[in-house]
């Protein structure tokens, strides 16, 4: 991430969102959460290419959780609320990040499913499927339509397809519905 590479931002932000959700949960009534793990999240992003390891795991998570902490804290004193005195429990989640490993993977026997079902889907729904999963959420829709040589609501149903093919292919295969849910 030290290269200011998006993609790895990206699948760093898919692992670190719930802990830093979780961090903030003790303010949900007091200040919006949402718009402080974003500014956490910005922080985050600006501070990765600089941040310098200090030898424990997810260094940059526990930056970030600091981060929306601290805004979190400032954000509820601004509004004339006390921040909750839950310091134990942040000290607990910070520690724990520390010591953990990298987040998991995903699950291998899923991922063997996912793959072979996208294997079996029809050529142009696959296609709509692959560009919107290359563009890796940066590229818009409508760029991805015209690289794959689709009008944008042609390549919005085809990819519709292909989600409606993936799910019922997944079902055939046996994978539990919780863990085909958003």
């Amino acid at each position: 991430m030290k290269s200011g590479d998006r993609g790895a931002f990206a699948r760093w932000l898919a692992g670190a969102e719930a802990p830093i959700r979780s961090a903030l949960r003790g303010f949900a009534a007091q200040v919006d959460t949402e718009a402080v793990l974003q500014e956490a999240l910005l922080r985050a992003w600006q501070v990765a290419p600089r941040l310098v390891p200090d030898g424990r795991e997810n260094a940059l998570l526990r930056f970030a959780v600091r981060a929306a902490r601290n805004l979190a804290v400032d954000e509820a004193r601004r509004a004339g609320f006390r921040a909750p005195a839950d310091e134990e429990d942040l000290a607990r989640l910070l520690d724990g990040l520390a010591l953990a490993g990298p987040p998991a993977g995903p699950d291998p026997l899923l991922r063997r499913a996912i793959a072979a079902c996208r294997e079996k889907l029809p050529p142009r729904p696959r296609a709509a499927l692959d560009g919107r999963l290359g563009a890796g959420g940066i590229e818009p829709d409508a760029a991805v339509a015209a690289r794959l040589g689709m009008r944008l609501n042609t390549f919005l149903q085809n990819l519709s397809r292909a989600r409606k093919a993936l799910l019922e292919c997944l079902r055939r295969a046996g994978v539990p519905e919780a863990e085909l849910s958003p």
